[in-house]
């Protein structure tokens, strides 16, 4: 498991009922993996997918009783940042908020640093 003291990455209280409600809804799976890969209309894009079992380089974020797991390499584009949960006009989303980003897409799924 990686160091979270040089690693930080927050999930909301919005985030963690979302997680929680979206669980509740396939109890096989026990957490929310957040990932980042290539492509997007900005050069990164973030995953995000129901998990049963963590990995043995996964950092785990636990919040009000749910778990976000985070593999090390998506981790190090990440690191300070956000994950959230927004439900407003243009529809409902997770959205992470990455202090390395240096641009993204109105999606908030894609981002550059």
């Amino acid at each position: 498991m990686l160091d979270t003291q040089d690693n930080t990455v927050i999930v909301t209280d919005r985030a963690a009922r979302r997680i929680a409600q979206i669980l509740a809804k396939d109890p096989e799976k026990s957490a929310l993996r957040v990932s980042v890969s290539g492509g997007g209309c900005s050069g990164f894009q973030y995953g995000f997918e129901l998990e049963t079992d963590r990995g043995d380089d996964d950092m785990v974020i636990e919040k009000n009783g749910v778990q976000v797991f985070i593999d090390s390499v998506s981790l190090m584009y990440m690191s300070g940042s956000e994950i959230d949960f927004v439900d407003d006009l243009i529809g409902a989303s997770f959205q992470v908020r990455n202090p390395q980003a240096t641009a993204a897409c109105g999606c908030g799924t894609s981002f550059s640093i």
